[in-house]
């Protein structure tokens, strides 16, 4: 009777994570709502009529969390397999193999010489932390020739927002000094430089999908959710939420994924200060239509995903949905599955009532499938995510100090991919995360990690956050083993060298520190990620620190 009454709005990995701990704590006075008929939110997957088995967007699991790992290992059993990433490029009508910056020998002659010769200026000449957004921060690390032929055209495709809107804090201090030599070399001496990378294997399960392991939460939470339940809207005066069907329920504290911009405009009926509703209207975000072909053919490659930076296609990535587990088609010997991703914003238009035909005329102008293979496909699936990405915008963290403590001050705690708007701690274990560390907060006062901000006292006596980087934001675990070469040996040539959270190195003490790894005096690592999410920012820099959870 003591416990205060917790109402969590959401059944994706927030608040599926929140609700999972408050039931490992003993917990009793909750209860978890979402509108759909399932649960697992953005992280769900479907199995269409036809037999095949689509996510909502490339997903591959790999964590940084202790925790996270025994969730999955409690919830999963044996029923999933190891993958080994095989990521590549499409570009010049031409497979580039992943990371970009270390395989630019594929690029014609022109295009190669342009890349490597902006990688020097950039790091020779320019110092990134003097940019003042994305795009400057692009043209500072990789220089023109990659900016203009792969960073600046595939981030546009990813965030459907110009780069000199974003800003750069989402990729956090960690920058990578990119070691030019090496990209040198690797044209010279014509030798291949992939297959490393802190996600170089990853999980999936075999069944199912990825939302199959979102779905394993629904037993333990037996009694604590309702599904098919619409939000009608929040009385932060009262602390009741209103369904559509027209249910009331009391909270003493709320626990919401709902997206920030909807929460503070369109759901929250009450107190809700002016500037707050201005500014949480100016954040950004994309969408994206999921393109699902079925193909009765065997599966032609053993690629995981591929990105694709140039304008002959309306996606800008796609994944061999079917190479992650053979029970992905009806059957795996002679069918397989492709997975598009195309996103849209106000300052990128896709038609969706032609998007399934633009992507199979995409896949047939980037080399996937030839124009005889129509015939052979057998099934279609779209998915239409109004909200796909949250736009890390220039303005953004300002609107979070102004939003984030004043939702709290009212027992409201805004988490996850569009609750907090942080792209950068948007993967799914972070976002499951999100939820597990609020309740540890909530009932044992201990700090949030992931979310990257903390909270002080002004003057007026009211609360304001402070951004930090989270030392677990980003792509990869940290506790990966040292990158292996073809040989087997382990080679300090994969090394390179980064500022630890909080530091700030310049050129010379990062190439000093890089020579020390070459003469043999430190350990080369394929530890952390030097910059932020693989998936989206489209390169990979193995760096020397180890990070905790």
């Amino acid at each position: 009777m003591d416990e205060k009454k917790i109402v969590i709005i959401g059944a994706g990995p927030t608040g599926l994570g929140a609700a999972y701990r408050l039931k490992e704590l003993g917990y009793k006075n909750f209860h978890m709502y979402d509108r759909n008929p399932h649960i697992g939110g953005l992280a769900s997957s479907f199995t269409d009529s036809a037999g095949f088995t689509w996510d909502i967007g490339g997903h591959v699991m790999f964590s940084h969390y202790k925790y996270y790992d025994k969730c999955f290992e409690d919830l999963m059993g044996k029923d999933y397999q190891e993958n080994m990433r095989e990521c590549w490029l499409r570009m010049f009508d031409t497979w580039v193999p992943y990371p970009f910056q270390n395989n630019i020998r594929y690029l014609p002659k022109q295009a190669c010489y342009e890349c490597l010769a902006g990688l020097v200026e950039a790091q020779t000449k320019r110092d990134y932390k003097s940019a003042k957004n994305f795009k400057e921060f692009i043209d500072a690390v990789f220089g023109d020739g990659i900016a203009k032929y792969f960073m600046t055209p595939y981030n546009f495709k990813v965030w459907a927002h110009p780069a000199e809107m974003m800003n750069k804090e989402w990729i956090g201090e960690r920058v990578a000094v990119l070691d030019y030599n090496r990209a040198i070399k690797n044209v010279v001496m014509g030798t291949d430089d992939f297959g490393w990378g802190p996600n170089n294997t990853f999980k999936f399960p075999l069944f199912g999908g990825t939302g199959e392991f979102y779905r394993r939460f629904a037993k333990p939470l037996e009694g604590h959710y309702t599904l098919n339940k619409t939000l009608d809207f929040i009385n932060i005066a009262k602390k009741e939420v209103r369904f559509s069907d027209g249910e009331i329920v009391k909270y003493d504290q709320l626990i919401t994924a709902i997206p920030l911009d909807k929460l503070c405009n369109d759901v929250i009926n009450g107190e809700m200060p002016r500037e707050i509703k201005k500014a949480t209207k100016n954040l950004k975000h994309s969408g994206g239509y999921m393109v699902g072909v079925g193909i009765k053919q065997p599966c032609p490659s053993t690629k995981s995903w591929m990105y694709f930076p140039e304008d002959n296609c309306p996606f800008y990535r796609v994944t061999y949905l079917s190479n992650y587990s053979k029970f992905m088609t009806p059957d795996h010997k002679t069918h397989y599955s492709l997975l598009c991703e195309t996103s849209y914003s106000e300052f990128k238009h896709v038609d969706g009532k032609t998007i399934v035909e633009d992507t199979i005329k995409g896949l047939i102008n980037a080399g996937l499938i030839k124009e005889e293979d129509r015939k052979d496909i057998v099934d279609t699936w779209v998915y239409h995510a109004d909200y796909s990405y949250p736009t890390p915008t220039v303005e953004r963290d300002g609107i979070l100090a102004q939003a984030i403590p004043f939702l709290e001050q009212h027992g409201i705690f805004s988490r996850g991919r569009f609750g907090m708007w942080k792209y950068e701690v948007s993967n799914t274990d972070h976002t499951l995360m999100q939820g597990v560390e609020l309740v540890n907060r909530l009932l044992h006062g201990e700090p949030e990690v992931t979310i990257g901000m903390k909270y002080e006292s002004t003057t007026d006596g009211r609360n304001a956050a402070v951004h930090e980087r989270p030392k677990v934001a980003g792509s990869g675990d940290p506790r990966r083993a040292p990158a292996a070469s073809a040989t087997g040996k382990t080679s300090p040539e994969r090394a390179t060298v980064a500022s630890h959270p909080g530091q700030s190195k310049s050129l010379d003490k990062a190439i000093a520190g890089l020579k020390e790894v070459k003469s043999g005096h430190r350990d080369p690592g394929d530890k952390a990620e030097a910059h932020t999410s693989e998936e989206e920012l489209g390169v990979t820099t193995p760096t020397k620190e180890v990070a905790n959870d």
